[in-house]
């Protein structure tokens, strides 16, 4: 697959724009994932994911419990976050007509493990202080930088959806 440019990607994304502005109900896409676990499973605490890669085995992290042997979720929340804000990110280069040579980027966030052990209730369970930073090779200046930065938070569906709490709802298997 070759590179868009500014161009292909306006032309790739109007006719859906449209159909948008036209029908807006048809912009409401369903997204989902899926895991399980059994009794007996290998693993002391896990639960094993689909990743578009294969199955992906998640359990506690070691400051909760864990081994390490197991991805830990806030990890795979952060890569989630990554790759997310880094496709927004290039998309909005683009439609800038941003020339990035390379770019690397990293995930952060803290928890503090006494709000999910139960150990304080005056310490919140989750994480906090998330940021995503992206080191490019380009000769974009310090303004275009910015603005790239503002647009590719504003437009990062992951990064904009960590504000919303999640709702879980646990039922008896049919």
């Amino acid at each position: 697959m070759t590179e868009l440019d500014a161009t292909a990607l306006r032309a790739l994304q109007a006719p859906l724009k449209q159909r948008y502005r036209d029908d807006p109900g048809s912009a409401v896409v369903t997204v989902g994932a899926e895991g399980s676990f059994e009794a007996g499973d290998e693993g002391l605490a896990s639960c094993t994911v689909g990743g578009w890669s294969g199955p992906v085995r998640a359990g506690l992290h070691p400051s909760t419990g864990g081994d390490g042997d197991d991805a830990c979720s806030a990890d795979l929340l952060l890569e989630a976050l990554l790759a997310c804000a880094g496709v927004t990110l290039r998309s909005v280069a683009t439609a800038m007509g941003l020339a990035v040579k390379s770019a690397r980027l990293r995930s952060t966030a803290t928890f503090d493990a006494r709000g999910t052990l139960g150990v304080s209730r005056d310490v919140p369970v989750g994480c906090r202080g998330y940021e995503v930073t992206a080191e490019l090779s380009t000769d974009a200046d310090d303004d275009a930088l910015a603005t790239l930065g503002r647009l590719t938070e504003r437009y990062c569906v992951v990064g904009r959806s960590l504000r919303e709490p999640v709702s879980i709802r646990v039922v008896r298997a049919p």
